[in-house]
């Protein structure tokens, strides 16, 4: 490494470096459609970027690889393009205040629905028109956290593979499938038609979470509504039992992403418990 740091200040690639440029339209979500890959920054979602083996290129700085060196150490072992660059390019590749000094450059990572469904899924995160990049990845961190077997990106939503999304998901968007439904209607009448039972959170659902066990044997899809609007009534409809969430002090609700890890939970503690019995 010493010799290496010696030659650092020639080798290292300028923010004007063709390579750094494209890498940097990234952030934009119209080219991350067009060339089908984007960035995860962050030694925990390049780790899991590399587990996956989805990585096309590493960009590091010097900072950087004094800080994760085993991971740019993996990089260079699994044969993926690892590249210097500047602080100022490293800074231009990032988007959090303080650069980290590690980026990605990925494939994309949308699953069609129909691969989810054959796989015969247990348990399902829907969240319907999710417009926050932050709750979002945090949902697929807690659906990858209690072991669902998918996420569902139902309508029109934040893409996943915004910058914010895939830092709040810590890793997580690697490890779980994660589809995005365009139409609502459609991707519900899919998850419905494969067997699975859609429950929507409503704060005067009928079902009350700490009575809803026996619901959780079978395969189950949890709808989750925008951190706004919640559920559209007739999104709500659709599902076959409505759950409310006990709210025992005076709180008067829960964010989007909080009432996702309790239901999920809830979920998979009888999923888990059942399945190791």
């Amino acid at each position: 490494m010493t010799t290496q740091h010696s030659e650092r200040p020639a080798e290292a690639l300028s923010e004007r470096n063709p390579r750094v440029v494209s890498a940097v339209k990234l952030h934009r979500g119209a080219q991350r459609r067009k060339t089908g890959q984007f960035l995860a920054e962050g030694a925990n979602s390049v780790a899991a970027a590399l587990d996956t083996g989805r990585v096309r290129e590493l960009f590091y700085s010097a900072e950087g690889a004094v800080r994760a060196h085993e991971l740019v150490a993996s990089a260079v072992g699994a044969g993926v393009r690892t590249t210097l660059v500047s602080d100022r390019a490293a800074q231009q590749l990032g988007e959090t205040v303080t650069a980290p000094g590690l980026v990605a450059v990925c494939d994309l990572l949308d699953v069609p629905l129909d691969s989810v469904l054959d796989a015969r899924p247990r348990m399902l995160a829907v969240p319907v028109e999710i417009a926050e990049p932050g709750n979002a990845g945090t949902l697929i961190r807690v659906a990858d956290s209690v072991g669902a077997d998918g996420v569902v990106l139902a309508g029109e939503t934040v893409d996943p593979h915004n910058g914010k999304c895939v830092r709040a998901s810590a890793g997580s968007l690697f490890h779980v499938p994660v589809v995005r439904g365009r139409d609502v209607g459609e991707t519900l009448d899919s998850i419905a038609a494969a067997g699975i039972t859609l429950l929507a959170t409503a704060a005067d659902g009928e079902i009350e979470l700490d009575d809803a066990d026996d619901l959780f044997t079978g395969p189950v899809a949890w709808l989750f509504g925008n951190e706004a609007h919640g559920l559209a009534p007739a999104v709500a409809a659709r599902a076959d039992h409505r759950i409310r969430i006990p709210i025992r002090g005076r709180a008067e609700s829960l964010n989007l992403a909080t009432a996702a890890a309790i239901c999920l939970y809830a979920n998979s503690r009888i999923r888990y418990a059942r399945t190791s019995s």
